[in-house]
């Protein structure tokens, strides 16, 4: 049985009459008679009965009528309480973030949502996470996180926008990483051919330092002499830092863990730039606490770039 087929039975107690429940529920009589003919297969008693022209609600009737009506109260109830949880500022929002998305992003979101409350606002109430996973796979964690933080490298497949919704962040470049000292830190730009030939320290395959040097030995024609694989950005800073390996690091997000050891110079002649999005199930933005969000998300971001450039 269905809960607007409890209604209809109730509203025939009340109204006596196919023809009046349907004017009061502005649908057509015969939808109404075939939706009491489908909830009567579904019960083993006459649930109505003729008396004259009219049509009345047997004993068993009654009783089914008057617990469709708790239970139409009762979804009454659970949908305010669910636009109720819709509407509040501060309700809890889980958010996932890739190792270096966090590391840069989280502090500043969470002092944005703690300024908010002590201006005596509600604040959403974080719950952070960090969840580094081949690109393949942050649409999945959708299902575990209201927000995830996802990348991609922009000449790869777009997000499958039929399972997520897509926020866009930030286009990031991934510039190439040198000890201070190197001789090719006195350049303002790189090409694939001044850097193939170096020792390299870089990502597991599937992550996106991995295919920037993919596409470097592709352009260039030589291979590359990969010392380290490494997905941590402040190990592979470190590395860099201590010389014998030149890497791979996003100009915004890894700003966190660069020293005065490192300088990070562009890198030209391929494609070098990954898409970083906020991915969410559509039902999960129309939540209030979880815009909210999104929109520090922006703003910390926005600020991320404006701070960052090439070192």
């Amino acid at each position: 049985m269905e809960i607007h087929q409890l209604q209809m039975l109730r509203e025939l107690g009340d109204l006596g009459s196919v023809k009046a429940v349907a004017e009061t529920l502005m649908v057509t009589p015969s939808a109404v008679s075939q939706q009491l003919a489908l909830l009567q297969k579904s019960v083993d008693v006459p649930l109505t009965r003729k008396e004259g022209r009219a049509l009345v609600l047997t004993d068993a009737g009654r009783v089914l009528a008057e617990a469709g009506a708790a239970v139409v109260n009762a979804m009454a109830d659970a949908r305010a309480a669910i636009g109720a949880y819709h509407d509040a500022p501060d309700a809890p929002v889980s958010v996932s973030a890739f190792h270096s998305a966090g590391q840069a992003l989280f502090a500043p979101l969470a002092a944005l949502a703690a300024l908010l409350a002590s201006d005596g606002g509600k604040s959403p109430r974080l719950r952070l996470s960090d969840e580094d996973v081949a690109q393949e796979d942050f649409p999945g964690l959708a299902a575990r996180y209201d927000l995830v933080l996802a990348h991609r490298m922009d000449n790869s497949p777009p997000w499958p926008e039929d399972k997520v919704a897509v926020i866009p962040l930030a286009d990031e470049p991934l510039d190439i990483a040198l000890p201070g000292d190197h001789p090719l830190a006195t350049r303002r730009q790189l090409e694939p051919y001044d850097v193939v030939d170096e020792p390299w320290v870089t990502s597991r395959d599937g992550y996106s330092p991995a295919d920037v040097l993919a596409a470097v030995v592709a352009v260039s024609g030589r291979p590359a002499d990969v010392l380290h694989r490494i997905n941590d950005y402040s190990t592979v800073a470190a590395l860099v830092s201590a010389g014998g390996a030149i890497g791979l690091l996003p100009r915004f997000t890894a700003r966190r863990v660069l020293d005065a050891g490192v300088v990070l110079r562009p890198l030209s002649g391929v494609n070098s730039v990954r898409k970083i999005d906020i991915l969410a199930r559509p039902e999960t933005l129309k939540r209030k606490s979880v815009m909210t969000v999104c929109e520090s998300l922006q703003t910390v971001m926005t600020e991320l770039v404006e701070l960052s450039g090439p070192r």
